[in-house]
């Protein structure tokens, strides 16, 4: 049994998908159009711009999934995988889009609106340099969610991904972030500041949240085939409006991946292939279970290399 999983932000690099790019028109087609969506050249962000371009959440997060679907149709298309076939889809917060759009969902132009106007609304949501994130290594949920019991409580510290046994990564206010790190100093507990813009999947992105409600909710989705594994629920989802519903969430919401791939585990998939920039969900999959069939797919030369 298969699952495919699709990346996140901070997966992207500037040259993702080139090597795809130059050989497959098909691929040239899949950004020309996010490009004609866009009303600006994403195709040349993702290949020849700055790495500071590139990270701004709302290019960040459509030009990983143009990658992504990029990868999966020369897949499906040239190499004839029918990756459909697969159990389940799972993609990490942006990466559930992703998933959509390859699972007959969301079409390509829906999608690419969807995530440049959710990557303005997170990054609008809290002012720049007030928020923050942290990933903390080695310590499993419950023993982080004691660490945040202990601070202030006014304050907002939450649980934004919920990754593995051994990674969880926490977003709130920036201070209280930093009180955090220090009380994790003291423990001799390991956690690390992310380099990142705004803090995502905790309650101070209620104003993306609600920005993008009328957004997805204007959007007609199709049944996913197959069923995509929600990042807010851990379970595989299949109706519009729960999708819908979900997607809203989700931006407030933490991401409960080890919870989905413990579920996809349960469910007898014994193989996950990651398609798109990186190996993030890979390692993540690996460090859960080693006996399952791990590939990763960023590069040309991963289709035919073990």
């Amino acid at each position: 049994m298969k699952a495919i999983l699709f990346p996140g932000q901070g997966s992207q690099y500037v040259g993702m998908g080139s090597d795809f790019y130059e050989k497959f028109d098909l691929v040239k087609d899949i950004f020309a159009t996010v490009d004609k969506t866009l009303g600006f050249s994403l195709s040349n962000i993702i290949l020849k711009g700055s790495e500071e371009e590139l990270k701004l959440t709302q290019n960040a997060q459509p030009a990983i999934m143009t990658v992504g679907v990029s990868i999966y149709r020369v897949l499906n298309e040239k190499f004839n995988l029918k990756l459909n076939n697969a159990k389940f889809f799972a993609g990490h917060s942006l990466g559930e889009y992703t998933a959509l759009v390859c699972s007959g969902s969301l079409n390509l132009e829906q999608a690419t609106f969807l995530l440049h106007e959710r990557g303005k609304a997170m990054q609008a949501a809290v002012p720049k340099g007030e928020g923050a994130m942290i990933a903390i290594l080695g310590m499993k949920l419950n023993e982080v969610e004691e660490e945040i019991k202990s601070l202030d409580s006014n304050q907002v510290c939450e649980i934004a991904n919920d990754n593995s046994n051994e990674q969880v990564v926490v977003s709130g206010k920036k201070n209280i972030i930093e009180v955090l790190s220090r009380n994790l100093k003291t423990k001799k507990k390991r956690g690390i500041i992310l380099p990142v813009s705004a803090p995502f999947h905790c309650s101070l992105m209620d104003k993306a949240s609600i920005s993008m409600k009328k957004k997805i909710f204007n959007v007609n989705f199709k049944k996913p085939v197959p069923r995509i594994i929600s990042n807010v629920t851990a379970q595989p989802e299949s109706k519009e409006n729960s999708i819908k519903s979900l997607l809203v969430d989700q931006i407030t919401s933490r991401v409960r991946w080890r919870e989905s791939v413990n579920y996809m585990l349960r469910e007898k998939v014994n193989e996950f292939i990651e398609i798109g920039p990186g190996k993030v969900l890979s390692g993540l999959v690996r460090k859960m279970d080693k006996t399952v069939k791990i590939k990763n797919i960023s590069y040309l030369k991963d289709i035919t290399n073990d």
